[in-house]
């Protein structure tokens, strides 16, 4: 099933993958778990107000015109909060602690841009409930940032 949330009359979420939890014990090498989101100004504007970086070049058009960007750009920690929402609600999914994350920039992702975020299961340290994930996100099959997680997974055991 497809859902779309709507945000003023348009769409900026997409995705196929119901929420909830994976445990330790039910997940598997190559397990991947996907989200599609259209970065929004509202996005934008609301990061800067929760992150407090106001940087001109996320939120000020006539300043990013005059950038090597040519326009504005989403903050860099945006496009991975992305990560974030894949890992804390489907891979592993709710009751997910992050542990680490190293985020490698590749390109700019502008407002209208619609971010194809993917998590792959790398390894699993079943006995720590250690989780490496392997991390990207891409737009128009670009990737725009890499990296990988290191992340507590849930356990049925302290349910």
């Amino acid at each position: 099933m497809l859902h779309c949330i709507r945000n003023s009359g348009s769409c900026t979420m997409l995705d196929n993958l119901q929420r909830g939890t994976i445990c330790i014990e039910d997940l598997e090498i190559g397990m991947r778990r996907s989200l599609r989101k259209r970065v929004t100004d509202r996005d934008i504007h609301m990061f800067a107000e929760v992150s407090t970086d106001h940087n001109p070049v996320h939120v000020d058009e006539e300043y990013a015109q005059e950038t090597i960007f040519g326009g504005r750009i989403a903050h860099g920690m945006l496009t991975a909060s992305f990560i974030s929402a894949v890992i804390g609600e489907q891979l592993p999914g709710h009751g997910t602690v992050y542990l680490a994350q190293e985020l490698k920039f590749l390109a700019p992702v502008h407002p209208g841009d619609v971010v194809l975020t993917d998590v792959e299961v790398r390894e699993i340290d079943y006995a720590r409930r250690r989780v490496s994930l392997d991390c990207q996100c891409a737009v128009d099959d670009k990737i725009v940032l890499k990296g990988g997680a290191l992340v507590l997974a849930p356990s049925r055991k302290f349910d």
